[in-house]
């Protein structure tokens, strides 16, 4: 039986680590870094397989807990006072068992140390990003084979070769 792999991500830490959602954020732009953060990790998880939960904590976003999903992905905002840390130290306690492998992805390194004591498995926000990177350009390869594949039909590039070369004969 597969372990169900849920990644819990520390959504301030990848958008003070990831170039465009950086730029975002010194404009100002919290909201709109946030958005593209949750629309990578989107794409992450409808390729990868892996659930996502992003966690936010409340130094933008004052109030209660609140969890909802937008793109699929689980996202969360702490409680006023609650750290993003907290939460997922929390929440890596209560899932991590023998089903379910959970990857924490921050670069906070005493969260990560923390989480790992706890039986998770870290990820930093290079790596994620990289990954994303990675999982986005073989969607990219895969659906251009998906295309090129269905403007030709059916046929392998060896009986293309073979159908070239009766063609070339029968002109002769």
């Amino acid at each position: 039986m597969l372990k169900k792999e849920i990644v819990i991500v520390d959504g301030y830490n990848m958008i003070g680590a990831w170039p465009e959602l950086v730029k975002l954020k010194n404009q100002d732009l919290i909201e709109e870094a946030r958005d593209q953060l949750l629309q990578a990790l989107s794409d992450y998880q409808n390729y990868e397989g892996s659930e996502i939960w992003c966690v936010f904590d409340a130094q933008f976003v004052p109030g209660i807990t609140k969890e909802y999903s937008k793109y699929k992905v689980k996202v969360i905002f702490t409680a006023q006072g609650e750290t993003a840390d907290t939460y997922i130290e929390g929440v890596v306690k209560k899932l991590r068992n023998v089903l379910t492998e959970v990857y924490v992805a921050t670069s906070d390194l005493a969260e990560q140390q923390l989480v790992f004591s706890k039986g998770a498995q870290r990820i930093s926000a290079l790596e994620l990003y990289k990954d994303i990177k990675r999982s986005k350009k073989a969607l990219e390869g895969e659906s251009s084979r998906f295309r090129d594949q269905r403007q030709r039909g059916t046929w392998t590039d060896e009986q293309l070769a073979i159908l070239k070369d009766i063609y070339k004969d029968m002109l002769e």
